[in-house]
């Protein structure tokens, strides 16, 4: 008898750039804006290695925001902040670290507000 565990198919996985982005937008933090900043952004999609074909909900956003330390709060590192791309879409971002470097993982209403 075959267990259930070795019947699985294993699926490879991958993420594919998609685009990359760059210009001025706002940076918000609980809906409220705290000021524009320059940004640069590629998005990845995972797909299914060898087909190529997306898996729905597997995404990751690299990139970078202008963040000066001296006068930006160190609060804002790890929160969940939004940021408003120049053409009006909204995607949640983490900041991850003083050079303003930002990530973000994943799908839904945590992640992004297009669905």
């Amino acid at each position: 008898m075959i267990s259930p565990s070795a019947s699985r198919v294993r699926i490879r996985r991958m993420m594919k750039l998609v685009e990359e982005s760059a210009g001025v937008g706002e940076l918000m933090l609980n809906g409220q804006v705290l000021r524009q900043v320059g940004y640069r952004i590629s998005r990845y999609q995972g797909v299914v290695e060898g087909s190529g074909l997306p898996i729905p909900g597997l995404h990751r956003i690299e990139g970078s925001i202008d963040f000066d330390p001296g006068t930006d709060s160190a609060g804002l590192t790890g929160a969940a902040l939004t940021l408003r791309l120049q053409d009006g879409r909204v995607l949640g971002i983490t900041l991850v670290g003083n050079e303003g470097r930002i990530f973000s993982e994943g799908h839904g209403p945590m992640r992004c507000f297009c669905c």
